[in-house]
């Protein structure tokens, strides 16, 4: 089985951290989201993957080459942002007609992953949400197999929500369905979308049961995404010591990586903090520090900081893009 993996967005909403990171870069509880989707998927066997890359894919080929240079892995361009079923179609000579697991490069879940992938079904992986009319909707049968989807729709018949975690069998229709519909012109919301694909393959008979995850994380925006923080730092557990820096505390979970230079300072609960980056009379909760920034007599809450950004000054909630130098102390440089 291969695996697919969009990672092509340009995560507008996560703006001005993706101007210069892609967004499956972003640190998350100790790792980066795209090393979460990567590693639940070779942990459960997989060892072929397709990345999709388009802005700032260069960065994505390198943290994969770096990373996992043990793995078989294929990056295809995408240099038009037409839509999930546009970008899927780009990986059509590597699938070969092989079964394969698409994860979007946003999607991070809990599930059993082994079950997923050996399951006799096609499957779509769906959560239960509160407001669906965001997400592509699942309608499902009493025998738990999927009679229709829809993307965003404006008066969903359904609280079940697709969570971009897509298991098929069927890749020769798949690829078939999406032909058509560029061959058509058939868009939703202005994009060829990878929902309408499913719809089409369900209409020519194939069988999709719902696969239920047991948790799912939003990483699409700043809110979210240090909601997501707090839930994994608590799941994989932090690796900050304390003891390791001068005159400073922590409250876990929080994760430092490699090379920081921490003092005076008290950090957490729900923090990660990159690698090489230096804190001085720091009070940090809730956040997420990107690699490589300073950070100097500053309280912070609630806030995404990016690479090679420096910071000074008072308490604040901030949402800060990378190689970014900021004094808040009022008194300017």
């Amino acid at each position: 089985m291969k695996a697919i993996i969009p990672v092509a967005g340009a995560g507008t909403k996560l703006r001005p951290h993706t101007y210069t990171q892609p967004k499956a870069l972003i640190p998350l509880a100790g790792k980066t989201v795209l090393s979460i989707i990567v590693d639940q998927l070779n942990e459960a066997g997989v060892n072929e993957f397709i990345f999709i890359i388009g802005y700032l894919g260069e960065k994505i080929q390198d943290y994969v080459q770096q990373h996992y240079p043990h793995l078989k892995c294929h990056f295809v361009q995408q240099n038009d942002r037409n839509g999930t079923g546009y970008a899927i179609k780009l990986t059509k000579e590597i699938v070969d007609q092989d079964e394969v697991i698409i994860v979007l490069g946003d999607t991070i879940a809990e599930y059993n992953v082994k079950d997923f992938i050996i399951s006799p079904h096609s499957l779509l992986a769906v959560k239960k949400v509160d407001d669906p009319r965001n997400f592509g909707v699942a309608e499902i049968d009493e025998h738990n197999f999927i009679s229709r989807v829809v993307e965003k729709p404006t008066i969903p018949k359904s609280n079940m929500a697709l969570v971009g975690i897509y298991k098929i069998k069927e890749t020769a229709l798949l690829f078939t369905c999406i032909e058509t519909l560029l061959k058509t012109d058939v868009k939703t919301y202005d994009e060829f979308n990878l929902t309408d694909a499913l719809q089409c393959m369900i209409i020519n008979g194939v069988k999709f049961q719902a696969f239920k995850v047991d948790a799912w994380f939003d990483c699409g925006k700043k809110e979210t995404l240090i909601e997501s923080n707090a839930t994994l730092l608590k799941k994989f557990g932090g690796n900050g010591k304390q003891e390791d820096f001068e005159n400073t505390i922590f409250i876990p979970p929080v994760s430092i990586a490699a090379g920081c230079k921490i003092a005076n300072s008290v950090i957490g609960p729900n923090v990660t903090i990159g690698e090489n980056t230096t804190i001085n009379c720091g009070i940090i909760k809730d956040s997420i520090i990107g690699a490589y920034s300073n950070l100097y007599e500053i309280v912070l809450n609630n806030s995404l900081i990016g690479n090679d950004a420096e910071v000074k000054g008072v308490s604040r909630n901030l949402n800060i893009g990378d190689n970014t130098a900021i004094d808040l102390g009022g008194g300017g440089k």
